[in-house]
């Protein structure tokens, strides 16, 4: 899947990719941006938790939205491919200003969601303005090449990463969640020999990337993002290597950004913030 094509009078969205464990209670630096960025008060934002087994994440989210000042908060319980079919539900995204995938396990989100009306909605409505935002699990649903899984460590190896087919907001990037609490280096760079046309994007807890349209990004949180940009790559041993082998990778740029730094898509560059 690639990104829906813009509509002709408006502006695409941000995608905004949270690295789990977001700060909810003390300084919420993130939610409180999402809520602004989505038009504060008066904003309407659909509630999607399929990703996590516990029965009171929508609930507990609605209730954080609406402490945040949100009242048109709602929770879309989509469990099965059926419920993602509800006129009732594509009605409530239809209208929304901004969508909030909770954390959990991403192939939850992509089996369930997957090739369905809801999935074809978020990326109309995202193409015409709508704010998608998703923590975790929700945030490695966003690309059109999701991170479904893998092993831990820092050097690359050909069975270190399961790649599945995600939402498909963006083809320009790959990402990956609680990044460096959960050593997930290698993982994403198996990824990206994988697909070396795309950035990667390793996002620490408690960090987003407010990805602006035409894909430039801001970090906001308390914690830190890798970019891997493996644009330059002169030398990859993937196609040698075999099952368990490191993975030699040559040229790859690596950034480390920090809350008010940026990356520009389209430049390949890195500011500080």
């Amino acid at each position: 899947m690639s990104p829906s094509a813009d509509t002709d009078h408006s502006e695409r969205g941000y995608i905004i990719p949270i690295g789990g464990a977001e700060e909810k209670l003390n300084n919420p630096a993130i939610l409180d941006r999402f809520v602004e960025v989505c038009g504060g008060g008066s904003a309407r934002i659909a509630i999607i938790p399929t990703a996590s087994k516990l029965e009171d994440t929508g609930s507990r989210y609605e209730t954080l939205f609406r402490k945040l000042g949100i009242p048109h908060a709602q929770v879309l319980p989509f469990i099965t491919r059926e419920d993602c079919q509800s006129d009732q539900y594509l009605d409530v995204i239809e209208a929304a200003d901004g969508v909030f995938m909770t954390g959990g396990n991403q192939l939850r989100l992509s089996t369930t969601l997957g090739g369905t009306p809801v999935a074809q909605l978020i990326r109309r409505r995202n193409a015409a303005g709508m704010h998608v935002a998703g923590t975790s699990a929700g945030a490695a649903f966003m690309p059109e090449h999701m991170i479904a899984g893998g092993s831990e460590g820092s050097t690359p190896r050909p069975d270190m990463v399961t790649l599945a087919p995600g939402l498909g907001l963006t083809n320009n990037f790959i990402i990956d969640q609680h990044f460096r609490q959960r050593d997930r280096l290698g993982r994403l760079l198996t990824a990206l020999a994988y697909n070396p046309f795309a950035v990667g994007i390793g996002l620490d807890e408690d960090t987003a990337a407010f990805i602006k349209p035409g894909d430039s990004l801001e970090v906001v949180g308390s914690g830190g993002i890798t970019i891997v940009d493996p644009r330059d790559l002169e030398y990859s041993s993937m196609d040698k290597a075999r099952r368990g082998q490191p993975v030699s990778l040559i040229g790859v740029k690596l950034h480390i950004l920090i809350s008010g730094g940026r990356f520009d898509i389209a430049a390949r560059q890195a500011f500080a913030s």
